[in-house]
């Protein structure tokens, strides 16, 4: 019995990773579907979703039958717990990916951005974050989540200076109201990736009892 219970544990620690590693991917291609104007490649993060709603849905069936089947105690009930906290942070992080491809189709015949809003970077350091606190997820280092948490400023930084490069330019060009408009949900949609990410790092933390 135990033997099993520990192979489900590590089947659903397996799955978890998989799931970040799947919605990372999501995220990166829907931001390049905003810079390239690719609709082909933002339709398939759109049908993307399914698997990772289905991988989400599969993490917390086998997390509810360790808790009902087996009773874990405390330390193996903190890692169940913090996988049910994790791929609800890293569903939500599929979605963003999926408003940013919707979007980024809504913007093909369109302007092209103000340059003064830092997409790229913004993206860039919000998918570094993503990929460090799954990194202190497999490798279970509080170290790693610590310094995720403390990157999420960085992210808000920049979030706040785009918004205001967006008003400046839709307040000089009527013309870049709807882009710019646009592009003001663009931002958020990154920003709140910052902010899951670093969700699943405080959650790593409480996992290893460091919270």
């Amino acid at each position: 019995m135990r033997t099993a219970y520990h192979e489900a544990l590590e089947a659903a620690r397996l799955d978890v990773v998989r799931l970040g590693a799947l919605v990372g991917d999501a995220v990166a291609a829907a931001v390049g579907s905003l810079e390239r104007r690719d609709t082909s490649l933002a339709a398939r993060v759109i049908a993307g979703d399914d698997d990772v709603d289905m991988l989400r849905r599969r993490v917390e069936q086998t997390c509810i039958e360790l808790i009902w089947k087996q009773q874990p105690v405390a330390g193996e009930l903190r890692q169940v717990a913090a996988m049910l906290e994790i791929v609800t942070d890293l569903e939500r992080i599929g979605d963003y990916a999926v408003e940013i491809a919707k979007l980024s189709i809504k913007l093909t015949d369109v302007a092209i951005r103000p340059a003064r809003v830092e997409i790229g970077r913004i993206a860039a350091i919000a998918l570094e974050m993503l990929r460090e606190t799954m990194r202190s997820y497999t490798e279970s280092d509080a170290t790693i989540a610590e310094l995720v948490i403390q990157r999420d400023d960085e992210v808000d930084a920049l979030y706040a200076r785009g918004i205001e490069a967006l008003q400046d330019e839709m307040q000089a060009d009527s013309g870049m109201v709807r882009a710019g408009t646009i592009m003001l949900f663009v931002l958020a949609n990154l920003e709140r990736v910052g902010d899951r990410a670093q969700n699943v790092a405080w959650h790593t933390k409480e996992m290893l009892g460091k919270g």
